[in-house]
């Protein structure tokens, strides 16, 4: 935890908790946007315009907000135009560090040990926690966003006029149920999960936990077509995907939300699986990081042992080699 740019205190999994003992997840801090002009976003300052190896993206394979981003910068073929920067999937005292495991690496730019020191780099005063993505510009030294749903929506569209892409991640025609069904799936799945895993009391738990199972069997009867909108893959399939892959690998048992499996959903794990075929996606999914950040949270998990499985997993991460 930042305060007055000052690391303060061992890097703590749950964030904040309310009065029932709920897990609440900090608000992000950054909040600009690269555009294709350069002119202001939905929010903050302008400035940041889509300019290739300008900017630069932080993240953790273990993080689903960060494989957000990920999978929008390979499906929109900005893998040349936007280079990114690993670390290391297991969090230590000062939370995300950089390299010291395979496939996780040094911070390029400054030598920084902590993703925390980029944020004080880019306001000296900061505080709250240093999280991933980070989206930074190497232009200004700073950081544009660190809010995974903007730059998912910014690699959509600002960078048209550099790569041109006949994917639209959200299009004007469905933007209204995108916006009506993303918040939805946010905080009763993506985030979710989470509120189990890191609940305080058995009431925030059962609350939680029967959020997380209302969803999936509500997107299990949603998925007639391909996508969770029909044939087109949206923005709204990638917030969902990011959950899937990780759920019995890590939130089935780390997170206890155990009363099923995604494999026990034929549509959900035909969908999951089909979005992990596309072209790209397979490349932003490291189980090894997964299982490996997830099974190190302490509080969750001290003696840090890391189960194997689950086959089913691990044979669709095979077979889409």
């Amino acid at each position: 935890m930042l305060v007055d740019g000052k690391w303060s205190r061992n890097w703590d999994p749950v964030q904040k908790a309310d009065e029932k003992g709920r897990f609440v997840r900090q608000v992000s801090t950054f909040r600009n946007w690269v555009t294709p002009d350069g002119a202001p976003g939905p929010t903050g300052e302008g400035g940041f315009k889509a300019e290739a190896g300008r900017y630069r993206l932080y993240v953790a394979f273990i993080c689903p907000w960060a494989s957000r981003t990920l999978i929008a910068r390979s499906l929109k073929g900005l893998t040349e135009v936007i280079p990114v920067t690993v670390v290391n999937p297991v969090l230590d005292d000062e939370g995300w560090s950089f390299g010291g495991y395979p496939g996780a690496d040094e911070d390029p730019l400054f030598g920084v040990r902590h993703i925390h020191e980029l944020y004080t780099r880019a306001d000296p005063h900061v505080s709250g926690r240093a999280t991933v993505p980070v989206l930074w510009d190497e232009k200004t030294g700073t950081i544009v966003n660190n809010e995974s749903a903007d730059i998912l929506r910014m690699l959509d569209t600002a960078f048209e006029g550099i790569v041109p892409s006949d994917l639209r991640l959200y299009p004007a025609d469905l933007a209204a149920e995108i916006d009506a069904l993303n918040p939805r799936i946010y905080d009763l799945l993506n985030n979710g999960v989470y509120k189990a895993g890191f609940a305080s009391t058995q009431e925030a738990y059962d609350e939680a936990n029967a959020g997380v199972f209302a969803m999936l069997d509500e997107l299990e009867a949603m998925l007639t077509g391909d996508f969770l909108f029909g044939d087109r893959l949206t923005e709204t399939d990638i917030r969902t995907f990011v959950t899937l892959i990780r759920f019995d690998a890590a939130y089935h048992g780390l997170f206890k939300t155990n009363r099923r499996q995604i494999a026990d959903y034929p549509r959900l794990q035909a969908y999951m699986e089909r979005i992990y075929r596309l072209p790209g996606v397979a490349g932003t999914v490291n189980m090894d990081h997964i299982t490996r950040g997830y099974y190190s949270i302490k509080a969750l998990n001290p003696k840090r042992i890391r189960p194997e499985g689950p086959g089913h997993i691990l044979k669709l991460l095979e077979t889409a080699a």
